[in-house]
């Protein structure tokens, strides 16, 4: 495994042969490695020491990132500039001791901005989340996903190391609490997505508040199956985050209509939600993001160069809200010509909702008229 101990040198000369291939591009190149060698602009490259710091991290950036980790340990020129030239890192791949080898690969790998460790299986613990806060402060982009082990510690400890944060997944990490979530925003105030899916002691109304205080950026969030979530909540999201564009509330079934009458007057940009089982969400709300469209609905001219279906929904999923009616429904169709109910283009979802089965969009309309008006070619 690597990380766990050193490479030997069939696995040097493993990586150096991959490592080739892809930076050749062709058989000729390949070729020449087990035939005296390939020679770039004058030099001659025989073994993996020979090959140039410039062309090592080209090559670098072509290869997956388990061969990037076995280059990193190729001797110490190699490990100096892949650690200071990488950026992106992907460790999803490691089934087993990811917490070890992010443990030896946080000090090493400082510049790194993106971090995907999103696990099937159970690795990652407080330790290693504390590492990455300690080494990692340009990170923008982290993914902890699945990581029901880590505690409060782990968001402690980004929330001091990593104030550059702008992207973070920490979606079923259950064992998180609002008040660590809160004590985050204090210091990542520049997160532009967020994903809370399934952190149902997270993702409380005070931590909401929090957010819209602090984190007046975002831009997407996911807060599906997030029971403790309510119209306070929501309703200081809308009106401290004016530019969110992505909602998910799917599960959120404590709220009602003033949280969507909220969405719709403050968040403008607003291009997809997600109301699943929201039981308690009415015609009033539908109506709401209706009204709301027609009183910002762009100037004709913008209209007219095709610049209308920048703004508004684009993606709304009402699937078991039972107490809707067609017609506020419909009118909604209409008002946001984005949304689709035809089939393949799917971006109004409504399942479980039978008495909306005669709501349609334009395009479905059209198409059914265009089917009607074809004449019988047995006449």
């Amino acid at each position: 495994m690597v990380g766990e101990a050193k490479l030997r040198s069939e696995d040097l000369n493993q990586c150096f042969e991959r490592l080739m291939m892809v930076g050749g591009g062709n058989s000729a190149i390949a070729g020449g490695i087990s035939h005296g060698g390939v020679k770039l602009e004058g030099v001659v490259i025989t073994e993996w020491k020979d090959i140039p710091m410039e062309l090592l991290l080209r090559i670098v950036s072509l290869v997956d990132d388990r061969t990037i980790i076995m280059a990193s340990g190729v001797c110490s020129g190699w490990r100096d500039a892949i650690c200071l030239g990488l950026t992106h890192l992907c460790l999803s791949w490691c089934k087993n001791n990811m917490n070890n080898l992010l443990l030896s690969l946080a000090p090493k790998f400082t510049k790194l901005e993106t971090l995907v460790l999103r696990q099937d299986k159970q690795q990652l613990e407080d330790n290693a989340v504390e590492a990455i806060a300690s080494y990692c402060h340009d990170l923008q982009d982290l993914d902890l996903s699945k990581s029901s082990k880590l505690s409060d510690r782990s968001l402690y400890a980004l929330a001091h190391g990593c104030p550059n944060l702008t992207k973070l997944n920490i979606s079923g990490c259950t064992a998180f609490t609002d008040g660590a979530l809160e004590y985050l925003t204090r210091f990542c105030r520049k997160l532009k997505s967020l994903n809370l899916c399934g952190c149902v002691n997270a993702a409380t109304d005070r931590a909401l508040q929090a957010i819209g205080q602090k984190c007046s950026e975002l831009q997407s969030l996911n807060l599906g199956w997030c029971e403790n979530v309510g119209d306070l909540g929501v309703m200081s999201l809308a009106y401290g985050c004016p530019d969110l564009r992505t909602l998910d509330l799917c599960g959120c079934v404590y709220i009602t209509d003033d949280s969507v009458i909220a969405l719709a007057y403050r968040c403008l940009h607003l291009r997809s939600l997600g109301l699943y089982y929201c039981r308690n969400i009415t015609d009033r709300a539908i109506y709401s993001l209706v009204h709301s469209r027609v009183k910002n609905k762009p100037p004709l001219w913008q209209t007219m160069k095709g610049r209308s279906d920048e703004e508004g929904l684009r993606s709304l999923n009402i699937s078991q809200c039972t107490a809707l009616t067609p017609p506020a429904v419909q009118a909604l169709c209409d008002s946001f010509p984005a949304l689709h109910t035809c089939s393949g283009r799917h971006s109004l979802v409504m399942s479980g909702c039978l008495s909306l089965t005669s709501v349609h969009c334009a395009c479905a309309v059209q198409a059914h008229r265009t089917m009607s008006y074809i004449p019988n070619q047995a006449h």
